[in-house]
């Protein structure tokens, strides 16, 4: 077993923007007196989900919000705590945006607990911050670059979504199918799926502001609210979304209805042209005596030549109806 097997990092905020990396020996020392220690924890491993029952010091509401199999967005302030569950896009490769990932936050004065189950793009952004030394000051400033960078990160797959429903709107006037149809349903699904975390996700963010912990301050409060109504844009986004894949089925419908129609159409007026001449035909057909030309040699010509006239005639009438 690793040493670090179930931490994936601890850093140690400089409160300059960097920090200082390290393992569970950053994580266990009394590193929280020179400033805020972040811990992100991997839940597949059972070393970190030992350590947060037995260690962390947590109550065990906390421990039961940071270990859950599936989570809805929320926020939760316990005196200077603050719990906090998002949701971002599933940038993963091989894996669909909407299979959101779960990112659950434990937020104190001077220690932060991040713990997932899968990747998320999100947190590799935090860290590589912090490397560089643009990182996150406190723990206020954490949890709004936090934010800020999951919403960053939706931004490209909204942007491929759109791009996605303007290709079939494109196709629907080119030549609409019933591959279409199948492409459209999959669109509003996944707008749905996203949907149905993103929405409590703009509430769970709006709430932010309002919590009563000391170390949120007034500056922190109002990028809160600006990462509030950016969520807030990122949910009306989708409903346009699904309002314009909407539109696009409906569309793709009428136009399929309308090439039925017109197939069906045509089938009739073939229909009624060949209707009366294979009545003819049928009727010269029957094996009775006394058929009129059956011993005549241009009977047969003079038939064909009848009902060659008969469907040019009806083709006329067709044609001075409008009907073609």
């Amino acid at each position: 077993m690793k040493d670090n097997d179930g931490l994936e990092f601890a850093c140690l905020l400089d409160g300059q923007g960097g920090g200082r990396f390290g393992g569970w020996d950053l994580a266990r020392s009394d590193a929280r007196g020179e400033g805020v220690l972040w811990m992100h924890l991997d839940l597949r491993s059972e070393r970190a989900r030992a350590w947060l029952k037995a260690e962390s010091g947590l109550d065990e509401i906390s421990q039961t919000a940071l270990l859950a199999q599936a989570s809805r967005p929320r926020s939760v302030a316990r005196g200077e705590s603050l719990l906090v569950n998002l949701r971002g896009v599933n940038l993963n490769p091989g894996a669909e945006p909407d299979d959101m990932i779960a990112v659950r936050v434990e937020l104190e004065g001077l220690r932060i607990l991040t713990t997932r189950r899968r990747n998320l793009k999100a947190i590799k952004d935090l860290r590589k911050a912090l490397e560089a030394g643009h990182g996150p000051v406190d723990t206020g400033s954490f949890l709004i670059e936090l934010i800020h960078r999951i919403l960053r990160r939706m931004a490209a797959a909204f942007e491929a979504l759109d791009d996605r429903i303007d290709s079939v709107h494109e196709r629907i006037q080119s030549a609409p199918g019933s591959a279409l149809r199948a492409e459209i349903s999959e669109i509003r699904n996944q707008v749905i799926a996203m949907r149905r975390y993103l929405a409590p996700q703009r509430d769970a963010v709006g709430r932010l502001q309002t919590e009563k912990v000391a170390w949120l301050t007034p500056v922190h409060r109002e990028e809160l609210r600006d990462l509030a109504d950016r969520t807030t844009r990122r949910v009306e986004d989708l409903e346009a979304a699904r309002d314009r894949a909407t539109v696009a089925h409906e569309e793709l419908s009428g136009r399929m209805a309308e090439q039925m129609n017109r197939t069906m159409y045509v089938l009739a007026l073939v229909a009624a042209i060949f209707l009366p001449l294979g009545l003819i035909t049928g009727l010269l057909g029957i094996n009775v005596g006394g058929m009129p030309g059956a011993d005549d040699g241009a009977a047969f010509w003079i038939v064909c030549a009848m009902l060659v006239g008969l469907a040019m005639a009806q083709w006329w009438w067709f044609k001075k109806r409008r009907l073609l």
